[in-house]
């Protein structure tokens, strides 16, 4: 067992990404003695070299590099890799929270943080990863449909009535598939957090009313129509259209 009393996935490989040497050799002897193998990059370029190099099941990035920020190198990973990434930060503000998250982030902890803390979220991070891939006994779906639209689960697209794709962010993406797989019931923000892969502290379940206002945008075009995604007061939110699943 680890320091957190939990078994870590010890196959897995993680990235750690920052340019204080003494906290990366830090969070490094930390991750190694908690069962992890760990490389170490100081700025973009080496993350991306060492990505080139290596195969990495999650990445621990700082936010504030010289050169690239960590938001930078966030959305550039996430247009082209489906790995794990846990934000690092000095700045704890709601608003750094959310722009992380719909980045696509998986997790983010503000600085400084609690050695234990953060070997208990890369595991639950890693654990979730390795749950997404496991077959689904009861019939996955390909995709959904719903009023006209279509999310592919395969591709992480969504296609308007018109046939034209919609461009939804890695969070805005999770969110939509959790609200689809769960039509017509109500879902409450913790759930939420927990459906669509976001896991924030206490305190920052405003992250998920965010996330439904810029969802809302992109999929509730017409005003005369009734709401997708209907806020039951008190409770948390419902997805109301008629869902077709295709497996």
């Amino acid at each position: 067992m680890d320091s957190t009393g939990q078994t870590p996935l010890r196959e897995s490989h993680v990235l750690v990404v920052d340019d204080d040497p003494q906290l990366r050799l830090l969070v490094s002897r930390l991750l190694r003695a908690n069962g992890y193998r760990v490389t170490g990059a100081a700025n973009g370029d080496e993350m991306h070299a060492a990505m080139a190099s290596n195969a990495f099941d999650l990445v621990v990035l700082d936010v504030m590099l010289p050169g690239a920020s960590g938001f930078d190198l966030c959305r550039a990973l996430r247009h082209g890799s489906a790995v794990s990434v846990i934000m690092l930060t000095a700045r704890g503000s709601e608003a750094d929270r959310v722009e992380g998250l719909d980045l696509g982030a998986d997790d983010y902890l503000a600085k400084p943080f609690s050695p234990r803390e953060l070997v208990a979220r890369i595991n639950a991070v890693m654990r979730r990863a390795r749950a997404d891939g496991t077959p689904n006994a009861l019939t996955p779906a390909r995709a959904f449909r719903f009023s006209g639209w279509t999310l592919d689960v395969a591709r992480r697209e969504l296609t308007d009535p018109q046939g034209s794709i919609v461009d939804l962010s890695t969070g805005e993406f999770d969110m939509l598939r959790a609200f689809v797989e769960a039509a017509g019931k109500v879902l409450g923000r913790d759930l939420l957090l927990d459906l669509a892969k976001i896991r924030v502290a206490t305190g920052y379940d405003r992250v998920i009313d965010v996330q439904i206002s810029r969802l809302r945008k992109k999929i509730e075009r017409d005003d005369s129509s009734e709401p997708m995604i209907h806020t039951i007061r008190g409770t948390g939110y419902m997805f109301m259209p008629t869902v077709e699943r295709i497996s």
